[in-house]
């Protein structure tokens, strides 16, 4: 994994805005109509756009944008064997309490919500779809002649966030068991030359699905996500690795958000090398101060979001610098590399920023690190 060592390096998050051909033919898909040849065309045509787009942005670390997924977790369950049925949806965006917001939000809802339950064990289905995804992404990254790229892939708890378990005795069985099948997926990705984000909103964002729940008990359920984690990357490399950690992509008040500073220790003992966050919306921004109370461990990098996902404005360059040069105050320029709050595609169809928007966001970001490494080398 590049560092920052000469200059502030830029990365994002992940998902990338699709094109509306590419979410026509994921929702024929979903219906069973597809034309595999046309979602492929469509697919590989968008792939190769983001990854012109992201580098035109001035972007150093890019990806995909998942062009062919249809959100960043449960596109598992067409891949996956053990899952039929229905899971209540997830909680925790905060909009049964303001029915305002949540007539507001509805025209955001994505056609993609469909998450079953885990029904029976869980193995390989279609195996054949993850090295289909490395291959276009690789072969697209290489034509484009990009220096290095990463590739997202949900954790075990994460995926245990959104399917619930209606099979194993137990959640941590459950947990176990889709750290055994997904470490395939993991060490496929590192091994095809891919930084592996490990994409981990459940150590975060899984706090509003116990209410009343004790800070102390929290950290618990979450130590074993970590565990889990952990137990499915165990031989691969820790600078191959790096993982995202978030309260979610949605325009809710998240005033019911974990602290950062009551969970961070336990995120740092994920092996990733670097942990990616939310550090520029409003109810997060702060948070950088947690840094000047938790030592960052030797050989850790951070990623924190100095551009906010879930907003139209633009932030100013200026600002951008800003955010970056305060944390690089606080754990060393080359131990940032900063990113996107979250991702701006996070499920095909649902749009929050508009697209061109997207682009100027993510320039902007890279302007902001031009400007962060003049102050700071």
């Amino acid at each position: 994994m590049r560092r920052s060592t000469t200059r502030i390096l830029t990365t994002h998050t992940g998902s990338l805005p699709r094109p509306a051909k590419v979410v026509e033919q994921l929702l024929a898909e979903k219906k069973g109509a597809a034309d595999h040849d046309v979602l492929n065309t469509a697919v590989a045509e968008a792939v190769a756009d983001v990854i012109a787009k992201q580098k035109a942005a001035g972007i150093d670390i890019v990806n995909d944008g998942e062009q062919g997924r249809t959100d960043y977790t449960v596109h598992v369950i067409d891949r996956l064997n053990g899952f039929e049925g229905e899971s209540d949806a997830p909680r925790g965006t905060g909009e049964p309490e303001f029915p305002e917001l949540a007539q507001l939000l509805s025209q955001f809802a994505s056609p993609f919500q469909h998450r079953p339950a885990c029904s029976g064990p869980v193995s390989w289905k279609d195996f054949a779809a993850v090295e289909a995804d490395i291959a276009r992404a690789k072969a697209a990254m290489s034509k484009a002649g990009v220096e290095e790229y990463f590739m997202t892939s949900p954790s075990p708890g994460q995926i245990a966030r959104y399917l619930k378990n209606a099979h194993y005795k137990t959640v941590e069985e459950y947990l176990f068991a889709l750290s055994d099948v997904m470490s395939r997926e993991y060490r496929a990705i590192v091994e095809a030359g891919f930084i592996l984000q490990l994409d981990c909103p459940d150590l975060a964002m899984s706090y509003a699905l116990y209410p009343g729940i004790s800070i102390g008990d929290y950290r618990k359920i979450i130590a074993l996500n970590v565990e889990a984690l952990n137990q499915s990357i165990k031989d691969l490399p820790a600078d191959r690795m790096r993982m995202h950690v978030c309260w979610g992509s949605t325009l809710g008040p998240h005033h019911g958000d974990v602290p950062l500073k009551d969970i961070v220790d336990i995120i740092l003992k994920a092996k990733p090398q670097a942990v990616s966050f939310p550090g520029a919306n409003p109810r997060h921004g702060h948070e950088w101060k947690v840094w000047q109370d938790v030592k960052l461990p030797d050989g850790k990098a951070i990623i924190p979001g100095v551009i906010d996902s879930t907003s139209n404005f633009v932030e100013h360059p200026e600002l951008v610098a800003d955010r970056i040069v305060q944390y690089a105050k606080v754990v060393g320029r080359e131990n940032v590399i900063p990113g996107a709050d979250c991702g701006f595609g996070t499920f095909a169809g649902r749009v929050q920023v508009d697209t061109k928007i997207v682009w100027m966001k993510l320039a902007s970001l890279s302007e902001g690190a031009r400007l962060a490494t003049r102050q700071l080398w």
